[in-house]
């Protein structure tokens, strides 16, 4: 038999599920929605990474990244549970070990990850605000009337962007409407977007950070060669854009899963698992805390939110 590990990054707008091996060979991988639920797509994930699998597989590790990782770690039983931050680097580093550099825009958060000798020493994420991200991209693209995956080609056959102010998500798409009612293209239209992007992200993510090579583009945005055309201008440098970008968060926990394995196999059966959550407010005192119950086959096996951990 084989022995594999499962890695799990789910996002807020995506789920991504990954498999390797001992020498991070990736056996099976796949990404999906997370539509706002992220117990429902994580099921779905499994089941189909499951029916991809060769009889001859064993997953001795399930490891957990993303903005759902503590539930999903807790529904799946996982070895590891880790942030974004540490599971990008780690996948990065996996493949290219002199990176200095993580540039990561996803759905609706983005990141910058500074390495040195193999160590995170630096980090820092959006805010609140999903301006400059790949849900903000996939708005205007509607708005537009074009599908998203061919913003990047568009973007590049524009020989003048416009300029967009793209610092807000109500103002860029305010200042869109209005370039488009004064007679810009679409196709300088789009190259503007893509090009507001990168600097709405060096201006806010990146402000104050020194970036130095070798440097990696990561995320779901990292596929819009119109976007990677426009950092590669600004910041004057060469940017890796690895094949698996999109997946690297996935891999960096499978990689963290493995080296924490146990004895344990995992036989991904879940697809059946009775997992709810159910939320209440304590009025016990002053707090009111927001108490989140996970029931698994409706036996409770967890709680959050607790202040002075009564539930928890």
């Amino acid at each position: 038999m084989k022995e594999c590990y499962l890695g799990i990054d789910i996002g807020s707008i995506s789920t991504k599920g990954v498999v390797i091996d001992n020498d991070n060979n990736i056996v099976t991988s796949l990404y999906i929605w997370t539509e706002g639920n992220p117990i429902n797509a994580v099921k779905k994930l499994v089941k189909e990474i499951k029916s991809k699998l060769p009889s001859n597989i064993v997953i001795k590790g399930i490891g957990t990244t993303g903005s759902a990782r503590k539930l999903i770690g807790l529904m799946m039983d996982a070895n590891v549970v880790k942030n974004e931050i540490t599971a990008h680097a780690i996948g990065t580093l996996a493949f290219y070990p002199d990176t200095r550099t993580i540039l990561e825009i996803g759905g609706q958060d983005s990141k910058i990850i500074l390495i040195k000798d193999g160590i995170i020493v630096d980090y820092a994420m959006n805010t609140l605000c999903a301006a400059g991200t790949g849900s903000f991209l996939s708005s205007q693209a509607r708005r537009l009337g074009t599908k998203i995956e061919d913003f990047g080609k568009i973007a590049l056959t524009s020989t003048s962007p416009v300029k967009i102010a793209a610092r807000c998500t109500v103002f860029a798409e305010s200042d869109l409407i209005h370039k488009a009612q004064v007679g810009h293209s679409k196709e300088d239209i789009i190259a503007g977007l893509c090009k507001s992007i990168v600097t709405n992200y060096l201006n806010n993510v990146g402000k104050g950070k020194k970036i130095v090579g070798p440097i990696v583009f990561q995320g779901g945005v990292s596929k819009n060669v119109g976007v990677l055309k426009y950092f590669k201008e600004i910041l004057g440098q060469d940017i890796i854009v690895d094949p698996n970008s999109h997946l690297m968060g996935a891999i960096g926990i499978a990689i963290l899963s493995r080296r924490c394995k146990t004895n344990k196999v995992y036989d991904l059966s879940i697809a059946d698992v009775d997992f709810e959550t159910r939320g209440f407010e304590c009025m016990d005192c002053s707090n009111n805390c927001e108490v989140l119950r996970i029931f698994k086959d409706n036996k409770l096996v967890d709680a959050w939110g607790s202040k002075c951990h009564k539930y928890n």
